[in-house]
């Protein structure tokens, strides 16, 4: 198996498991219990957060734990809003950003606040001085991905908060699930950044397990009221064995960084110049510094996204459909529409996503597996075979199986079809019909 799916989430390495099932098997007590039971697993959560904070440079206190992004997201967001709704209710973000931050941002709307959602050039980054023209006397954050994770830019976290010097009452928000152990720690943690949000699912920790770097003296109310967990601001009892396990796996991740990103960004590069020699690729992640070394998006123009995805999985090689938190939705990707990519190329975009743990070797049979699926696409990439389909009916993928036709009646073949192949792809595990014209 070739796994290329790491920005959807990664596998749990095996000493962070261990450590995980260590701690719940012995350290299984409540960290807020006054006996010693619970006050050993209060110390040893404490050496996480520690350990965390080492590694990034920053104070303990500065440390708070979540269940992932989508939490830390929608609570600097709406602790933000909360705290500081007298003072103003206009928030800046970008187009591009995930749907934790756009949805929680939607959602604010319904209570009087206004957002701003900045434009990006053809390659998905924001001009830093749309960030200042948009600057408002009632602005109160400003919340910028560091990573995108659909197609890899690397946000102007840096410039954006050179500007935001000249305005210390806004907060700034960083979305940094995508950067960790990506070589970006100088960015996310620069001295004008208030928040950094991290998920553990994506740099091999357990899944449900997060922090969110909260620089000391700024102000967040609780998404969550109760027991006074996390100096009150993140209450519940807490994932002792998932921050523990976090913490390490952040360890053994930052050991190996700087060779990670070097060998992640040569299996980039190997794929992108491969997929650059043929005629019907569109590469829309770039190979450069502006992008991040892990993420390679590309479509083949008139295939569908999915059927792409299913070729490869076929052949045991797993990747994605940009996205994987909305991939199910059927939808254009929003990174895509907002850079203004045409429909026909933004719904057959996929997305190679890499991890610490991809090589080379697997690099050249993903490019050997790719020869041998674009020779099949070659059919059905071809343009305006019948009525203006964009695709050629003789050979039709669909998941698990083939659906073929022969002869004259192509045109009302695929009308049917298009209206029912989202069901048939949900509906059967395993389909493989010949279909004649005679069956039609």
């Amino acid at each position: 198996m070739i796994y290329f799916d790491n920005s959807a989430t990664t596998k749990i390495l095996p000493d962070v498991l261990s450590t995980y099932e260590t701690v719940s098997q012995k350290i299984w007590g409540n960290p807020s219990s006054l006996h010693n039971f619970g006050e050993n697993a209060w110390n040893l959560q404490e050496q996480a957060r520690q350990q965390i904070a080492k590694l990034f440079g920053v104070k303990p206190s500065e440390i708070i734990f979540t269940s992932g992004g989508s939490e830390g997201d929608n609570w600097v967001i709406k602790g933000t809003a909360m705290a500081k709704h007298r003072f103003g209710k206009h928030i800046i973000t970008t187009s591009v950003e995930h749907a934790a931050v756009k949805n929680a941002l939607e959602q604010l709307k319904d209570f009087g606040f206004e957002v701003t959602y900045l434009p990006v050039d053809k390659e998905g980054r924001i001009n830093p001085a749309d960030v200042k023209a948009a600057i408002r006397p009632d602005t109160i954050l400003v919340s910028i991905m560091a990573v995108n994770n659909e197609i890899g830019t690397v946000q102007p976290i840096k410039e954006v908060g050179e500007i935001l010097k000249d305005y210390p009452n806004i907060h700034f928000m960083v979305d940094a699930v995508q950067a960790i152990g990506k070589g970006l720690d100088n960015q996310v943690f620069s001295d004008r950044v208030d928040f950094a949000t991290f998920s553990g699912h994506n740099f091999h920790a357990p899944r449900g397990t997060g922090f969110v770097y909260v620089k000391s003296g700024r102000k967040l109310e609780p998404l969550i009221a109760g027991g006074g967990q996390e100096r009150t601001l993140r209450n519940g009892t807490e994932n002792t064995p998932g921050n523990v396990a976090m913490a390490k796996a952040i360890r053994l991740v930052k050991e190996n960084e700087a060779e990670s990103v070097k060998r992640e960004q040569a299996i980039k590069e190997r794929i992108y110049d491969h997929l650059s020699k043929f005629d019907h690729v569109k590469l829309i992640s770039g190979r450069d510094q502006g992008f991040a070394s892990h993420v390679l998006c590309f479509a083949i123009v008139g295939v569908r996204g999915e059927t792409i995805v299913h070729a490869f999985e076929d052949k045991d090689i797993y990747i994605s459909t940009t996205s994987a938190c909305s991939s199910k939705k059927h939808s254009e990707a929003g990174t895509l529409a907002a850079m203004k990519v045409p429909e026909d190329i933004a719904t057959s975009a996929v997305r190679i996503s890499l991890g610490d743990q991809n090589t080379l070797e697997e690099a050249d049979q993903f490019n050997k597996t790719f020869v041998e699926s674009y020779a099949g696409s070659k059919k059905i990439t071809e343009k305006n075979l019948e009525g203006g389909h964009n695709v050629q009916y003789t050979e039709i993928m669909v998941r698990y199986g083939e659906l073929s036709t022969k002869g004259h009646n192509k045109k009302s073949f695929i009308d049917r079809l298009g209206v029912n192949v989202r069901k048939a792809l949900h509906s059967f595990e395993q389909v493989k019909v010949h279909a004649q014209r005679d069956r039609l």
